[in-house]
């Protein structure tokens, strides 16, 4: 099993081994163990705290192996308005949730919560469910490259 406890920043023109599709739940996942879709097992030993973001690189701890970190595709809710202002108390209400987040200037996402999800169609916003790679933000005091 290869152990992998360097993280890189991206860079697309390295030699990687092979690819690692990641949720955004797994990739804030300093210690953990996943299946290739080769069925090989590989064990994570980050740094504490280590956020991994799409395209990042992972190096196995002997040094033989570059692996790509690429977002997942998984299920989210997406918030869209018809004004900034909406969309800004919609960010602002889910914050005060302590949601985690993707911000964008037209539209915001997160993860599926049908409690939410009414709340915020009652505001006025349009929520739909989408199957996409997800992002969110880490936080003002957030590890960043």
């Amino acid at each position: 099993m290869l152990t992998f406890t360097t993280h890189l920043p991206a860079n697309p023109d390295a030699a990687i081994g092979f690819i690692l599709p990641m949720t955004a739940a797994d990739r804030t996942r300093s210690r953990h163990r996943f299946e290739t879709e080769a069925g090989e097992m590989l064990n994570l030993h980050l740094p504490r705290g280590t956020v991994l973001r799409d395209r990042d690189l992972l190096q196995s701890e002997d040094g033989s192996c570059l692996v790509r970190v690429i977002a997942k595709p998984e299920p989210v809710l997406t918030v869209r308005a018809s004004t900034p202002l909406l969309l800004i108390r919609a960010a602002y209400h889910l914050g005060n949730r302590h949601v985690s987040l993707e911000v964008a200037d037209r539209y915001l996402r997160f993860s599926p919560d049908s409690v939410l999800q009414e709340m915020l169609e009652k505001m006025g916003l349009e929520v739909t469910e989408q199957i996409v790679p997800f992002h969110p933000e880490t936080g003002a005091y957030g590890q960043s490259h």
